[in-house]
């Protein structure tokens, strides 16, 4: 058994993960910024909880802090929390509110979770870290071309903490897989009722990178490779 810490957990993408890992056996806890839905949802899977608001990054450091001291070092840290900006928010169009409230919970906080929870993850050399990106952050390819500037530019801040810190970590080398994961357009509150993919579709490649066989000397990318964005299972260029 695991232990598996899953941020967004009450509800969309975070919570088909949860609800993976549970049925793996793994012990899950949930970290989410409604207390009264995390409470819910984990009495329906028996899990345990932590409530933060992930955009107050000193709280956010607190809660990794004591989920470290009262849990121990996780396996599994799978961070699908996050928000989408305004409609309008092109990069000459944002102001500093609407900036830091996205970058806050969309990047910092990734870090700080990342910070506090990584590094034992690391010395133990045994752990993955998953982080819900988007292809909308990647850097070529389609769909790059403006708008949503700082939910864009804050994904593609994800894709490069992700590959800088499995290169620090040894690209798998060291027992560490690190990260990125395109969920596609899913049926979340996030992407509407009108979105081609159902959540727990969303959600099966983080399920996977959670859970796959990983042989550095493996014959397949699904095998040997890390430190990358994935959608279905395959690398996608960023």
């Amino acid at each position: 058994m695991s232990l598996a810490i899953v941020t967004g957990g009450s509800r969309g993408l975070g919570l088909e993960v949860a609800k993976a890992l549970v049925a793996k056996g793994d012990h899950v806890v949930l970290v989410a910024r409604d207390s009264q839905r995390l409470a819910e949802v984990s009495a329906q899977l028996g899990c345990d909880y932590r409530a933060v608001d992930l955009a107050d990054l000193e709280a956010t450091k607190n809660c990794f802090a004591e989920i470290l001291a009262t849990f121990g070092t996780p396996q599994i840290l799978v961070l699908a929390h996050g928000v989408m900006s305004e409609k309008m928010s092109k990069t000459l169009r944002t102001n500093n509110e609407e900036w830091r409230r996205v970058m806050a919970i969309n990047l910092d906080s990734v870090f700080c979770a990342v910070n506090v929870l990584g590094a034992p993850m690391a010395e133990a050399r045994d752990g993955r870290i998953i982080v819900f990106s988007a292809c909308l952050g990647r850097m070529s390819g389609p769909g790059n071309t403006g708008g949503l500037a700082p939910y864009r530019i804050s994904k593609s801040g994800v894709n490069a903490l992700v590959r800088n810190l499995a290169h620090e970590t040894g690209l798998g080398n060291r027992g560490l897989l690190v990260d990125a994961v395109c969920p596609n357009h899913s049926r979340t509150d996030m992407g509407g009722p009108d979105a081609p993919l159902s959540a727990e579709e969303g959600a099966q490649t983080a399920i996977w990178l959670a859970t796959r066989e990983f042989k550095i000397n493996g014959a397949s990318d699904q095998e040997k490779l890390t430190g990358l964005l994935w959608e279905e299972r395959q690398v996608v260029p960023w």
